[in-house]
């Protein structure tokens, strides 16, 4: 069974959102066969953005990055959801990923020296939600928020294979396609991908 680690990357806490429902299926499903979860919501925590160089060279001391981390070292693969913000992951979502992918932790080396990965041996999922149709983002965006985040963050830090779906449309998603997400979903949970 595998160690699964689901980050909610939606900032917003006011209402649930199709992100939360995709994360919960996924768990659901995961639970089913066995896998053991442990979730993080983005919007329930509370840390500062870095300001500079310093600032990501040094140990911020933060409950909730330290947390994470301990998470993130725990885990054999991380299902990761997010909805897409002016073509990008949410500014909250970027300053996690700062916050927590630092030297020391992350990689190794730095001040003049080449990173080596420190997280290889764990696999990733990101599911991103968006407004636009999928194909659009996909083919006309050529989806370069989503291929950054996969090659200059989570592959630069041994985070491989890194897999991904799209979800285009969301605010006018049918309940049936809505429920066909929600399985797709539960299913990749089991299967732990």
């Amino acid at each position: 069974m595998a160690r699964i680690l689901v980050l909610l990357g939606h900032p917003d806490t006011r209402t649930p959102h199709l992100c939360n429902a995709l994360a919960d299926a996924y768990i659901a499903g995961a639970e089913e066969r066995g896998h053991q979860i442990r979730r993080i919501d983005l919007s329930r925590l509370n840390f500062p953005l870095l300001r500079s160089q310093k600032d990501w060279f040094e140990n911020s001391g933060n409950i909730d990055i330290e947390s994470a981390q301990e998470h993130l070292r725990w885990a054999e693969h991380i299902f990761i959801t997010y909805p897409l913000w002016l073509g990008g992951m949410p500014a909250m979502l970027k300053g996690f990923f700062e916050q927590v992918m630092r030297p020391g932790f992350a990689l190794d080396g730095g001040n003049g020296q080449a990173y080596s990965p420190l997280l290889g041996g764990r696999s990733a999922r990101v599911v991103v939600t968006m407004g636009m149709p999928a194909f659009v983002y996909r083919w006309y965006f050529r989806a370069h928020s989503l291929k950054a985040l996969e090659r200059n963050i989570l592959r630069f830090v041994g985070i491989r294979p890194v897999r991904s779906t799209v979800i285009g449309r969301t605010e006018s998603l049918t309940v049936p396609a809505r429920g066909k997400w929600l399985d797709t979903m539960h299913r990749l949970g089991q299967a732990a991908v």
